[in-house]
């Protein structure tokens, strides 16, 4: 009789993936969707429909785990590139990441959390919300934060530290880099708010604390040209089913990052603390770029050489694996013919 388990769980994830909704329509987005579009649009949803915002109210917790899922297939390049290709049945819908709010996790959950993120398995989470309501609100405190002056400071696990940033005229012309970095490694998120319509403050941008060497470091760059960062979050599943992808994919983890044009006058920031059970310690430090001219036009380059060079490897991985197909069907001839 024939084996028909792999047909019965085809079948069983068309059916699964027959009531789901198309990613672009949960976001209400175009198919053509930037990044930061994708990101900002997140944000409000997740926001407006966030357990701790809609207590009781089942329909909304639908409402966030179907965003929080949409996100988790736009938001990463490849399972973006395989949906736009072959739908929901283009790739294992097992593998999705999912958002975790720690704040509303609880121990036992957040425990797992951590064992997973220590044994190198990816764990994305999501800010409180009781922070961006606070945020909205307007009654959050905020510290200056001169430019050229590092503040060290310790913030609460899923608690925020807010920063006000004055910039004038010339220096907002030069551009603004704004950076944390953890001597210790502590996971954090560097988040740049805008005024709302209400006086309170909206997430606009977000950047993810990534390992770098011996530190954790996030960073926003508000320069007039694009700065990419290396996420390595990126097919961390193919690399690790693979041993080549390890090769050929790593410079697919080359993303721009989210920038916007920051006018003169005060602009906030903020470090949340995502650590998940313990503060986390950071730096934080606001430079102009106008003293930093050189090192600008060294990034552009080693930039545009690495861009290349992914683009290299992905011509080069097509070809080795077809020379790779080729090599092993020939040899597993010479096998049979030899037993022959």
């Amino acid at each position: 009789m024939a084996d028909t388990g792999g047909q019965d769980g085809s079948t069983a994830a068309s059916r699964l993936n027959a009531g789901r909704r198309d990613p672009y329509e949960v976001l209400g987005l175009p198919r053509d969707a930037t990044d930061q579009q994708i990101k900002s649009t997140y944000r409000k949803l997740a926001l407006k429909y966030h357990p701790d915002k809609n207590t009781g109210n089942p329909e909304a917790a639908d409402k966030f785990k179907e965003v929080a899922y949409s996100y988790g297939i736009l938001s990463d390049p490849e399972k973006r590139r395989q949906y736009d290709a072959g739908g929901f049945d283009a790739f294992d819908l097992e593998g999705l990441d999912m958002e975790l709010d720690l704040s509303n996790l609880g121990t036992v959950n957040t425990m797992f959390a951590a064992l997973f993120s220590k044994l190198g398995v990816p764990i994305k989470t999501t800010i409180s919300a009781t922070v961006l309501e606070e945020a909205l609100n307007g009654t959050v405190t905020i510290r200056p934060l001169p430019l050229g002056r590092p503040v060290n400071d310790k913030v609460e696990k899923q608690g925020a530290h807010f920063f006000g940033i004055t910039i004038s005229e010339a220096q907002a012309e030069a551009g603004v880099v704004v950076r944390v970095v953890s001597s210790v490694q502590s996971k954090f998120k560097l988040l740049y708010f805008e005024q709302e319509e209400n006086g309170g403050l909206g997430l606009a941008l977000q950047e993810d604390s990534v390992k770098t060497g011996k530190v954790t470091s996030a960073g926003m760059y508000f320069l007039h040209f694009q700065v990419y960062r290396l996420d390595p979050t990126i097919n961390a599943l193919a690399i690790a089913k693979d041993p080549d992808a390890a090769f050929f994919k790593r410079l697919e983890g080359l993303q721009p990052c989210e920038m916007s044009k920051l006018t003169a006058g005060t602009h906030i920031f903020a470090v949340y603390g995502d650590n998940f059970f313990k503060s986390a310690s950071y730096t934080i430090e606001a430079i102009c770029a106008e003293s930093y001219l050189e090192t600008a036009v060294k990034l552009k380059d080693i930039e545009t050489q690495l861009l290349s060079k992914r683009n290299e490897l992905k011509q080069f991985e097509v070809e080795y694996r077809e020379v790779l197909a080729r090599f092993q069907a020939v040899t597993n001839k010479y096998a049979q013919e030899k037993q022959a």
